[in-house]
C-alpha cells in the first residue's frame, strides 16, 4: 500500500515538473529577436513567467485590468436567471424549486462571483456545501447519499484552492481530472485561516477559455498583460510629467557686476526650497536674473487610444464600452449591437454550458433539484434575461416615429391605394404578422364598441322623445309638468 502511494506521488511529481520545465522553456523564448542577441521583454520590463497573484493585483488596482473581467461578467449575468420548461404550461416542480433555493442561496450573485474568479486566472470552482459534513474532515469524503441539503454555495479562485491530487488510474474516466483540492477557508469566528482537504464531488470546476487542458485554461489578462503595463507607464509618465512640468523651473544669472555673498546664497537657497515645497510663490532676491523654463507637457491621449484598440481587439470589448464612454451621445449603435452579440455568445457557449448547466444537472443528481416533469434530467432551458429589449427612451421614439408616418400616410389619399393597410404596417412601420393581426382585432372590437354606444344612445333618444322628455320638458323624466323641486316630498 505504502509503495502504490509512494508511486503514485511520484508520477504526480514528474507530471508537475513536466509542465514547469515546459513553461519556463516556452518563456525564456518570449520576447528574442535577432537569433537571441535582443531581449524585447528585458528591454521593456515586461515580466516573462506570470503568476495567479499578477493576475490578482491587476485586478484589484488598475482600472482597465478590473474592466476587462467586470463588464464582460456584469453584462452576462444581469436581470433575471430562470429555469424553464418550455412544454409544460404551468410553473413546474423545478422551476419552483429553482426559484426558491436562489433567493435562499443567492445563487446568481455566487456564479457571477465565480464567473470573475475563473477569469482572473486559470480556473476556479464553487464549494457545494451539503449537511452531511460535521467537522472539516468530512469535506475529504466523496458526498454520500445522506446529503439531501444544500446548506451553502461558495466560489474560491485558483489561489485559494490549489489543486492536490490528480486521478492518475488511466482506466478511470476522470483520468488526468483533479481529485482533491486544497481549499483555504477564513473561520470567521477565530480570524484564522482553515486549509480543507476537499473531494471532487463536492466542487463544480469551472475552467475559462481552456486549449488543451480540461481543467486550467487561459486567465483573461494573460494576452494583454504587456498593454497593461504599457498603459502604467503612459498614463503613470503622463501624470509624473505633469506634476513635474505644469509649474515651471527657474534659472539665475548673476549681474557681471554684483558680487554674491554668502548670506545672499543661503537665503536664495532657502527661497528655492521653500518653491519647490509649494510654500512660496514670490521671489525677493538681488543681483540675479530668474528667468522661467518653458513647460513640457505633452498630451498622452494618442498613445492611450493605441492600447486601448489592442486591448478592444483581443478581449472582444469594443473600446467605448471598454473606456466607459458607451453612454449618451458617445454611444455608437454599431458598438452597442457588437457588444450584446458578445454577450449572448458569452451567455450560451460559456456561461451557460460551464457553470448554470453543469451546476444544475449536479444538484438534479443528487436530488436537491426534482426532475423536469418529462423525466428526463437535462430536458429544461436556461432563460436569460433579454439583451436586445429597447429602453423606454428607445421605445417613446419608435412609437413618435410610428405616429408621424401613420399620419403622413392616413393624410394622403393615393398613399391607400397605393400601399393596402397591412403591407403599410409590416414594410413600413417594421411590425410583424402577429402584432398586425392584434391591432385589426384590437380595431374591430372599438368599432364593435362604437356600434354599441351608437344604438344604446339611439334607443334612449327615442324612449325620451316617446315619453316627451327632451321636448321642452326639461329636468323632468316623467312627463309630469309639474317641476321637481329639490329638498320638497311629494
Amino acid at each position: 500500500m505504502e509503495d502504490k502511494k509512494e508511486e503514485k506521488k511520484t508520477i504526480d511529481l514528474h507530471a508537475l515538473a513536466n509542465e514547469i520545465v515546459g513553461r519556463a522553456y516556452l518563456a525564456s523564448r518570449m520576447g528574442l529577436q535577432y537569433g537571441g542577441d535582443r531581449d524585447l521583454y528585458q528591454a521593456l520590463g515586461y515580466p516573462v513567467e506570470l503568476t495567479y497573484n499578477d493576475f490578482l493585483g491587476r485586478y484589484g488596482r488598475q482600472d482597465i485590468a478590473k474592466a476587462i473581467i467586470d463588464r464582460p461578467v456584469k453584462a452576462t449575468w444581469q436581470g433575471k436567471l430562470e429555469l424553464v420548461e418550455p412544454e409544460v404550461a404551468d410553473d413546474t416542480e423545478l422551476e419552483e424549486a429553482w426559484e426558491k433555493l436562489d433567493k435562499k442561496l443567492g445563487i446568481k450573485s455566487k456564479l457571477t462571483r465565480l464567473d470573475k474568479l475563473a477569469n482572473i486566472g486559470e480556473y476556479a470552482i464553487l464549494l457545494l456545501g451539503f449537511n452531511d459534513v460535521s467537522s472539516p474532515d468530512g469535506f475529504n469524503k466523496p458526498i454520500t447519499t445522506s446529503a439531501k441539503k444544500l446548506v451553502y454555495i461558495k466560489p474560491f479562485g485558483q489561489g485559494s484552492a490549489p489543486i492536490m491530487e490528480y486521478e492518475s488510474n488511466t482506466k478511470n474516466p476522470r483520468y488526468g481530472l483533479p481529485k482533491f483540492y486544497s481549499i483555504n477557508v477564513t473561520d470567521m469566528a477565530s480570524g484564522k485561516a482553515v486549509t480543507v482537504n476537499v473531494h471532487y464531488s463536492r466542487v463544480l470546476h469551472v475552467t475559462p477559455d481552456p486549449l488543451e487542458s480540461d481543467v486550467k485554461g487561459t486567465p483573461a489578462l494573460m494576452a494583454v498583460f504587456n498593454r497593461l503595463m504599457d498603459m502604467d507607464k503612459v498614463v503613470g509618465g503622463d501624470a509624473e510629467m505633469f506634476w513635474r512640468g505644469a509649474r515651471p523651473g527657474y534659472q539665475g544669472k548673476v549681474d557681471k557686476d554684483y558680487a554674491m555673498t554668502e548670506a545672499t546664497k543661503k537665503d536664495l537657497k532657502e527661497q528655492v526650497t521653500e518653491y519647490e515645497n509649494n510654500l512660496r510663490r514670490i521671489f525677493v532676491n538681488e543681483g540675479v536674473d530668474l528667468e522661467a523654463l518653458a513647460q513640457q507637457i505633452a498630451d498622452p491621449t494618442n498613445h492611450v487610444d493605441v492600447i486601448l484598440t489592442l486591448i478592444s481587439a483581443v478581449t472582444g470589448i469594443p473600446k467605448r464600452i471598454l473606456s466607459g464612454s458607451e453612454r449618451g451621445e458617445l454611444s455608437s449603435a454599431q458598438d452597442s449591437t457588437e457588444w450584446k452579440d458578445y454577450i449572448k455568445s458569452r451567455r450560451e457557449d460559456f456561461a451557460e454550458c460551464y457553470i448554470v448547466r453543469p451546476l444544475v444537472d449536479r444538484l438534479i443528481e443528487l436530488s436537491v433539484l426534482p426532475l423536469p416533469t418529462s423525466g428526463e434530467a437535462d430536458e429544461y432551458v436556461v432563460k436569460w434575461s433579454d439583451l436586445y429589449a429597447m429602453s423606454e427612451k428607445a421605445m417613446v421614439e419608435v412609437g413618435k416615429g410610428r405616429a408621424n408616418a401613420l399620419r403622413e400616410y392616413t393624410y394622403n389619399p393615393i398613399a391607400l391605394e397605393l400601399v393596402p393597410p397591412n403591407a403599410f404596417l409590416e414594410y413600413f412601420l417594421g411590425l410583424t404578422k402577429e402584432q398586425i393581426t392584434l391591432i385589426m382585432k384590437m380595431r374591430d372590437e372599438v368599432i364593435s364598441e362604437e356600434e354599441l354606444s351608437k344604438t344604446i344612445i339611439d334607443e334612449v333618444k327615442a324612449k325620451s322623445q316617446k315619453t316627451g322628455f327632451g321636448q321642452g320638458q326639461t329636468g323632468n323624466p316623467t312627463g309630469s309638468n309639474t317641476p321637481l323641486k329639490r329638498g320638497v316630498k311629494k
